[in-house]
């Protein structure tokens, strides 16, 4: 069989879907990845994979009617000299249009996976009102061409079948996340000495990277000898953090890295990996501090509730709450022996419910394949 998997970023078919990938080939399939041009790496890369890529003009942000419009016929002619079996997308934009495409071009078996819901659903009235509005109704007929849905967490899957974005006899799956490579991201030792305080993400406000700093600016200044690292990149978009607030952030004493191509050193030399996102479809970041054995701060929110089990490999603290954040930051600091008893219980917890293999044989399977 021919699958075709499209995402509205290159390097993410290697990153997050390059396991999955991997293992629809190893099955004896014919895989192509569909994704914009982003990186000259990709296409070498998935072809040391045995896996074919096709570019698409795929604009992962923004909402330029003309450019979506160009996106989706190119989808659609791309997906007739393909000719694949099965089409699986994700992200928004591939799902919206990349299922319309499918549906055009007459193919039978279209999936989509829903990896988290983003700006456009973090808030329902105001300004966001009218795009939410937008974002929910393409998201519609974009899912109305599947024969599946699979979600991440089963909050995601309640809110689209309470909001009619799918019909309530669609059939749905909900996976562990995306899973991780558990030979990629190994058990390493918690570092002694102070205690270093890590957050992986992009600088969006709706990833609580605005609370992680103040949190840490407050903590740097009680206890000095503690060190809080920032690593990502500052995204251009409405939920962007200003470059002066970073400048604050870094007088505070917050270490603010920038982007990074493999963070597993960055994650080995830290102590407590922190997270207080608004909503995650599953956190990819916290899964792998998890299987590199570190404690883990996240948000009692949609998909970031589901990777801890409180006060075993961490702490779940409201969403938006600075003083709550702080404080349970700060337990860690004052007792340091859970470092390592959390830790344990992270790989724990990641081995058993988010191993990659097991995610994709269930990702597979949901697609018969």
């Amino acid at each position: 069989m021919k699958i075709a998997v499209i995402g509205g970023y290159g390097p993410s078919l290697i990153n997050f879907r390059g396991p999955m990938l991997k293992a629809i080939k190893d099955a004896g399939h014919e895989v192509y990845g569909i994704a914009p041009p982003d990186s000259p790496d990709v296409p070498k890369k998935l072809a040391a994979m045995g896996i074919k890529f096709v570019e698409a003009p795929i604009q992962r942000t923004g909402m330029n009617p003309i450019k979506d419009l160009v996106a989706l016929f190119a989808l659609v002619k791309i997906l007739k000299k393909v000719k694949p079996d099965t089409v699986l997308s994700y992200t928004i934009k591939p799902v919206i249009y990349g299922s319309i495409a499918a549906r055009i071009a007459g193919i039978k078996n279209i999936y989509s996976m829903i990896t988290g819901l983003g700006y456009a659903f973090g808030q329902t009235s105001g300004k966001q009102k009218l795009l939410f509005k937008l974002v929910k109704n393409m998201y519609r007929a974009g899912l109305a061409c599947n024969n599946a849905v699979i979600f991440q967490n089963p909050d995601d899957r309640d809110l689209f079948k309470e909001l009619a974005v799918i019909p309530a006899e669609k059939k749905t799956i909900v996976i562990n996340g995306s899973g991780v490579d558990l030979t990629h991201y190994l058990n390493s030792p918690v570092p002694e000495g102070h205690p270093v305080f890590l957050c992986i993400s992009r600088l969006l406000k709706e990833k609580g990277v605005r609370e992680f700093a103040e949190a840490s600016v407050r903590l740097k200044k009680k206890h000095p000898q503690a060190r809080f690292r920032l690593v990502g990149p500052h995204d251009d978009g409405p939920d962007s953090v200003s470059d002066d607030l970073i400048a604050k952030w870094q007088n505070g004493g917050v270490e603010c890295i920038g982007p990074i191509a493999d963070v597993r050193e960055e994650l080995k030399n830290c102590s407590v990996y922190v997270l207080p996102s608004y909503r995650e479809g599953t956190p990819r970041s916290v899964l792998e501090a998890m299987a590199t054995g570190r404690a883990i701060v996240t948000t009692d929110a949609t998909g970031c509730r589901e990777t801890v089990l409180e006060g075993q490999n961490g702490f779940m603290v409201p969403v938006k709450d600075v003083s709550a954040l702080e404080l349970t930051m700060e337990e860690f600091i004052l007792q340091p022996d859970l470092l390592l008893n959390m830790g344990k219980a992270s790989l724990k917890y990641v081995a058993e419910k988010y191993d990659v293999n097991k995610v994709n044989a269930t990702i597979m399977k949901a697609m018969g394949l």
